[in-house]
């Protein structure tokens, strides 16, 4: 018969995991792993060819855990390789360069090529995923803000962190979360835990509101409306936007700026419009 002292020697076990990074290449994956397994940083750029592996052992709570961690080459010429080590995994860094937007919107197609080979959005669901910004030491090139980035993470329940593999900064912070979220998730059965902040933050519908409004291309298209639209048309877009994005219910990152902007846009259009 079990009992509760065999319980809880069970439950201090090292506990093993698999996690991968994924990203564009040259947005800086093996350098964050650098910087957190070895405390250094490489400035010479070395191109990962196909897959760089390591090993590390970290301590949450009680708990050990041995770390086995798949530095995934960001070129397309390696996706045979990178295929053969989705499955399994407990956890995934995503990782974008702040300095360079289309690294950020590539973070779309990393999620898709993943799933493809994972098979399902069930499978997808079991893993914790955390997006890393990273490169926020270079202040003058930065291109893609905190509001925006957080916003993708958290509107998919994804964990958010600014890093720097230079400086260091944010670094441990964000493996910490990582590696504990892994944690709750394999003694919870498998499931992956909520993050707090999308849970009782902001809805899907506000999300993807903010994300639309700041890849509008002019003031009709802010709106919802067809250029030449009747004032009233105008006004009625206007109300339901302001309802959802209103400071007072939306804390949606990027949203106050958003509402602004949306302020701004009818303002605009009406004074055109007789």
């Amino acid at each position: 018969m079990e009992t509760n002292v065999t319980k809880r020697r069970d439950n201090k076990k090292a506990l093993r995991v698999k996690v991968i990074s994924l990203g564009d290449a040259e947005v800086g994956k093996s350098c964050i792993i650098k910087r957190y397994c070895e405390k250094r940083f490489v400035p010479k750029y070395l191109a990962t060819i196909g897959i760089d592996y390591g090993v590390t052992k970290v301590q949450v709570r009680d708990r050990e855990i041995k770390v086995n961690i798949f530095d995934m080459a960001g070129h397309p010429f390696f996706y045979e390789v990178r295929n053969e080590f989705y499955k399994d995994s407990q956890g995934v860094v995503l990782v974008y360069d702040v300095g360079a937007r289309d690294s950020f919107q590539a973070l779309d197609g990393w999620l898709g090529e993943m799933k493809q080979e994972m098979g399902s959005q069930a499978n997808m669901d079991t893993i914790v995923f955390i997006v890393c910004a990273n490169k926020v030491d270079l202040t003058k090139r930065r291109v893609v803000d905190e509001g925006e980035g957080r916003l993708w993470a958290e509107s998919r329940g994804f964990h958010y962190f600014e890093t720097s593999a230079q400086s260091g900064e944010g670094v441990s912070d964000m493996f910490q979360a990582f590696f504990s979220a892994i944690t709750d998730m394999c003694e919870n059965g498998g499931r992956r835990p909520a993050v707090p902040e999308v849970s009782v933050g902001f809805t899907k519908e506000q999300a993807d509101t903010v994300r639309r409004i700041r890849n509008s291309k002019d003031s009709w298209d802010m709106l919802g409306v067809k250029p030449g639209a009747a004032r009233e048309e105008v006004n009625k877009a206007y109300r339901k936007l302001a309802v959802l994005l209103h400071p007072d219910k939306c804390v949606a990152p990027g949203s106050e700026d958003a509402f602004k902007a949306v302020v701004n846009a009818r303002t605009s259009l009406l004074k055109n419009i007789k």
